[in-house]
């Protein structure tokens, strides 16, 4: 925004205060990933002039040169999430949504897909109806904020839909015993749940390339669901 004076942010009704004072999106990302961490990734945070924000709500579209922009309400990984179908492309910009897919998991069966459950709004019931919902406007592909663009997204997103199942199903059986321990029993079996599921795609990494190229996300997933069932006691 510092960049490009004349712009103006287009921005999920939930999240706009936060893009005008950030100093609680700040507090909760530096709780997630850490100071340092969140220092090397995001650095600082400046705050947006109120009078350049621009809340967009379900169903509000905007023109940019011969495309439409048309937005869409889709809460599950986070409550302050929107997509915006692009209708000159006939494409979707996800967000995280649509989940995540990194290139050196591509393989002849194309990428591999896998949600997303950062913390901490992670709403499982939720995110499938998003999933639907981006699939229901039949898009001929889908823009994936991490990584890339996924063309045909029918199929793998019927797979994204089992595996948010399956994540609520492996948070379900790691949560009996001591809660100290919970996260690393989260952490274990979503490490063997999303290398299992690589195999299957058939990645051939090694394992320790696996763990580089998923470990963060393990870790973030897991985080998420301990979260989530923190949140199903009360």
């Amino acid at each position: 925004m510092q960049a490009l004076p004349a712009a103006t942010l287009l921005i999920h009704p939930r999240g706009a205060r936060h893009m005008i004072d950030p100093s609680k999106l700040k507090a909760g990302a530096t709780a997630v990933y850490g100071e340092e961490a969140f220092a090397k990734v995001y650095g600082d945070i400046i705050p947006v002039d109120a009078q350049r924000v621009r809340e967009m709500h379900e169903g509000d579209h905007v023109l940019v040169g011969d495309r439409r922009l048309d937005f869409y309400d889709t809460p599950g990984h986070a409550r302050h999430h929107f997509c915006v179908y692009d209708s000159l492309s006939a494409g979707i910009f996800t967000g995280d949504t649509f989940g995540l897919s990194y290139p050196p998991l591509m393989t002849e069966k194309g990428p591999f897909i896998l949600p997303t459950t950062t913390p901490v709004q992670f709403d499982p019931e939720a995110l499938k109806a998003s999933i639907r919902k981006l699939l229901a406007l039949n898009p001929e592909r889908m823009f994936l904020t991490h990584y890339g663009a996924l063309d045909a997204p029918r199929e793998p997103g019927e797979r994204l839909l089992a595996m948010v199942d399956d994540y609520v199903a492996l948070a379900e059986k790691a949560a009996p015993g001591d809660e100290a321990t919970l996260l690393p029993r989260l952490e274990s079996a979503m490490q063997d749940y999303l290398f299992a599921k690589a195999r299957d795609h058939g990645v051939a990494l090694s394992e320790d390339e696996l763990q580089d190229a998923l470990g963060f996300d393990i870790n973030l997933n897991s985080q998420g669901l301990q979260v989530w069932l923190q949140q199903q006691k009360g």
